[in-house]
């Protein structure tokens, strides 16, 4: 005790260690990983999707084991490894469904959506429901605006979302129905996500073939750069529809 009323507790013991095949499987996957860079230590981001991808969120056995490899203290992985928001620091869920609620998607219904999913699920920002299914999270522009309100599962795109469909999608999550994104690859796991991430192949059929552009809105910029001249209006005049657009 310090003042009567804070704790200090006691001190934390070491982490534990993986089993040794789990270790043996890491660090053959860790070397292949630091091979691609000049620097070793410029690897530890790949590295902590790598023991992401083991346990679904990065332990303290998963960060001793990049800084054993790389020769780091546990305390310069720590600090990289809580200030990446990509990097979980508790067991979370199958899948990990971000609602923007930054400015723009805001204003579009994306606050309305995390309410509602809020209190659909049963849970608070960045918890997990009860199944293990589906960790919710309120997150930071995806870069998307043309798309507002966006939401994300496992960093695939879900565009022009309504409370509706936002509960429809996390309905069919956790009753295990297939669920397409928007754009983009299709679903998996979010240790499976992890693991790509840390560099390693998707080798589902059809995965690295799938893909998804930005919108019109985001290309208009582009396009005048170059010399092109839109075929579309982006932004209707109030009041006005779009059934004259390329007129």
């Amino acid at each position: 005790m310090t003042d009567g009323q804070t704790s200090l507790g006691m001190p934390q013991l070491p982490a534990p260690d993986y089993p040794a095949e789990v270790r043996a499987r890491l660090e053959a996957e860790a070397k292949e990983i630091i091979a691609r860079y000049p620097g070793s230590r410029s690897a530890l981001l790949p590295l902590l999707h790598l023991v992401q991808s083991e346990e679904g969120h990065v332990t303290r056995t998963g960060m001793k084991f990049c800084a054993e490899i790389l020769g780091l203290t546990t305390a310069e992985v720590t600090a990289v490894a809580t200030f990446y928001t990509m990097y979980r620091r508790k067991p979370s869920g199958d899948y990990q469904v971000g609602v923007c609620t930054n400015t723009l998607c805001a204003v579009m219904g994306g606050d309305a959506i995390f309410e509602e999913l809020k209190e659909h699920l049963g849970v608070g920002n960045n918890e997990t429901t009860e199944d293990g299914k589906v960790t919710l999270e309120h997150i930071e522009c995806n870069a998307a605006c043309d798309f507002a309100p966006v939401m994300m599962v496992n960093w695939e795109f879900f565009d022009n979302q309504t409370p509706a469909s936002a509960k429809k999608i996390v309905d069919d999550l956790r009753a295990g129905r297939p669920v397409e994104p928007t754009r983009g690859a299709p679903l998996c796991t979010y240790k499976e996500t992890a693991r790509i991430l840390a560099g390693f192949p998707d080798e589902r059929e059809g995965a690295v073939e799938a893909t998804g552009g930005a919108g019109p809105a985001s290309l208009v910029g582009l396009r005048l750069a170059k010399g092109e001249t839109p075929h579309h209006k982006i932004v209707h005049p109030r009041g006005e529809s779009a059934s004259g657009e390329g007129e």
